[in-house]
């Protein structure tokens, strides 16, 4: 289709998204991104125009600490799932500057096989300071996605921790990635990590890493059994752990498999449907602390004082507690926000 100079509407967007138009897909996901003021009502009414086609997509969260292979774990994973019909969509979370706020946005570099293929949709979002890593839209981008007619959506994070429960929050599957002889099943235990997930896999399992990987999945599985089952899972089944090469292939259909087995016995015994309701109160909760900050920090009065009163605090002069509450009586007693938040209606309401 021709390039687009005037902004489409926000029924053009739905209707681009519905089709499954590319090009108006990631415009849509770039007005849910939007921090201007003036974009979030018109997100909020495509997100809701959009609502009645989204829910039906298979939503896998996949992670693991820097050098796990994700990026090459998900291309191929992405490629074996094309192969089989299905229609793939990539949210990628790029690690974003804590000086500049930059991005590397460089998945379709990293995924450059998987972003030419027709049947799959890979979208690089900075994760900003939105706490773990996960960017701060990655939710509503994941509905669009479903709409656009993606029966497979795909949420990679940097894996940093507190990331990995933030996604475990949006999606119906996590896949945990680990290396052999690194550690990293002993240390994901010690963390926490490892008891959210629901498919752990052992990546780079070839050549001679192939032996390790089999013993680390091993000692996994022991250690994994000893564990409580993460709360939407099955207890009556342990949670499968594989050995997988993204180089080779070798693993993909039993890892995939795993991930099948358990969306196929949450959905059976009505713990995903329990599960996205949660989600969906989870997501509204995060909304509205998102909004009511950006109300907060946007209030001109509060503007006004914040430096002094921060002066004070680090000067030791007033205790944190109480220019926190000075702050928000300030917010709640004096004149209307002035930002370009303040015409913002929460979810469109």
């Amino acid at each position: 289709m021709p390039a687009m100079t005037a902004r489409p509407s926000v029924q053009e967007l739905a209707d681009g998204v519905r089709a499954g138009d590319r090009t108006l897909l990631a415009r849509a996901i770039t007005l849910v991104e939007s921090r201007r003021g003036e974009d979030a009502e018109a997100a909020a009414e495509l997100l809701q125009e959009i609502l009645p086609e989204t829910g039906a997509a298979l939503r896998v969260g996949i992670s693991g600490v820097p050098g796990v292979g994700k990026s090459t774990f998900i291309e191929s994973l992405g490629e074996h799932l094309t192969e089989r019909e299905h229609s793939v969509a990539v949210l990628a979370v790029d690690p974003s500057s804590t000086l500049s706020g930059g991005s590397i946005l460089g998945d379709k570099t990293r995924m450059h096989r998987l972003a030419r293929n027709d049947r799959a949709f890979i979208r690089p979002s900075p994760g900003g300071t939105t706490l773990g890593g996960v960017a701060r839209r990655t939710r509503e981008a994941l509905l669009l996605c479903e709409a656009a007619g993606h029966d497979v959506v795909l949420v990679e994070t940097i894996g940093v921790g507190q990331s990995e429960v933030a996604v475990a929050g949006m999606v119906d599957v996590f896949v945990l990635l680990a290396l052999a002889g690194a550690g990293d099943e002993l240390q994901g235990i010690k963390r926490g990590i490892t008891e959210i997930a629901d498919v752990v896999v052992i990546t780079k399992a070839d050549g001679d890493n192939a032996d390790r990987a089999k013993n680390a999945a091993a000692q996994l599985r022991a250690a994994l059994s000893m564990l409580p089952t993460p709360a939407h899972g099955d207890p009556e089944v342990p949670r499968p752990v594989h050995t997988c090469s993204a180089k080779t292939g070798d693993g993909l259909t039993r890892v995939w498999g795993a991930v099948l087995a358990v969306h196929a016995s949450a959905l059976d015994s009505g713990r995903l449907e329990t599960r996205r309701h949660q989600q969906a109160l989870g997501w509204m909760h995060h909304s509205l602390e998102d909004l009511l900050r950006e109300r907060f920090e946007g209030h001109a009065d509060v503007a006004a004082a914040l430096p002094g009163i921060s002066r004070e605090v680090v000067d030791g002069r007033l205790e944190p507690t109480t220019a926190a509450r000075r702050l928000i009586d300030l917010f709640l007693t004096t004149s209307a926000p002035n930002s370009p938040g303040d015409d913002m209606n929460v979810m469109g309401g």
